[in-house]
């Protein structure tokens, strides 16, 4: 994939992605086919910021997981901008393990600022369905390609980007927590959220050089050129992995976070 041409601070970039360019239904109605969502974790709810189900990529079965933050107020009010509950993670479980079982590669989408830290999140086992579902991708035998097309954020994002290749926007972030609560950490003051934006390496850019992610996706206002690329780079992708012996690509998915 091509590098973007113009530069920006690593506080424009935090600014823009948060803009909400991109919805998750807009992506994966843009990059599939025949999407059929899915609901419900089997065992508490149904999280709306989680979106999932099975889709065609080039004719290919695929399984594909977004978090979404929403469109409009009530919207994001519902899925708490992007913020899953653990029932959002234990659904993305759910259908990682019926992708492995029907040998379905597995995209997913990432746009969040992190997991719900609310009560009810907390009582119904936040830590644990974050941890699950890493552990989960590190041990499912299809491939899986995560594309961070927003705020990454913390836990929240990792538990959907423990994957065999990680793609970002170029107007993406991934990080351990947001600027302002590394600022106030660090400083006690949240005021200084830009200049620990720079610090702390969090943009496609910084990401590529230190091989935290594998490419960064040029996004463009033409979303039909954006949406076929991503086709097609996705298509040529899982040819690659799914042409691998199952034990070798899961060996090479832990030696790679192994390696940080």
């Amino acid at each position: 994939m091509a590098l973007f041409s113009r530069e920006k601070t690593a506080a424009q970039v935090v600014k823009k992605s948060r803009e909400d360019t991109y919805n998750a239904l807009e992506l994966i109605n843009g990059i599939f086919d025949d999407f059929i969502e899915l609901h419900g974790d089997r065992l508490a709810g149904d999280d709306p910021a989680m979106i999932g189900g099975i889709a065609r990529l080039k004719g290919q079965a695929v399984t594909v997981i977004a978090i979404d933050k929403g469109i409009d107020i009530t919207d994001k009010i519902a899925k708490r901008n992007g913020s899953p509950e653990p029932w959002g993670y234990r659904k993305a479980q759910r259908l990682i393990e019926q992708a492995e079982r029907f040998n379905r590669p597995v995209v997913t989408f990432v746009n969040t600022p992190g997991a719900f830290p609310g009560k009810t999140a907390e009582d119904q086992g936040q830590g644990d369905a974050i941890a699950q579902s890493i552990l989960k991708s590190m041990s499912v035998k299809v491939p899986m390609i995560a594309i961070i097309y927003g705020e990454g954020g913390s836990g929240g994002a990792l538990a959907l980007a423990t994957t065999d290749r990680i793609w970002m926007f170029e107007n993406a972030t991934y990080s351990i927590l947001s600027p302002e609560g590394f600022a106030t950490i660090l400083w006690k003051d949240a005021k200084r959220a830009d200049e620990a934006a720079e610090m702390m390496g969090l943009t496609a850019q910084n990401l590529l050089d230190k091989k935290v992610i594998d490419a960064i996706v040029p996004e463009s206002r033409n979303k039909a050129r954006l949406f076929k690329g991503l086709q097609d780079n996705l298509a040529k992708q899982f040819k690659l992995l799914q042409a691998l012996p199952q034990a070798e690509l899961v060996a090479q998915r832990r030696a790679r976070f192994r390696s940080f």
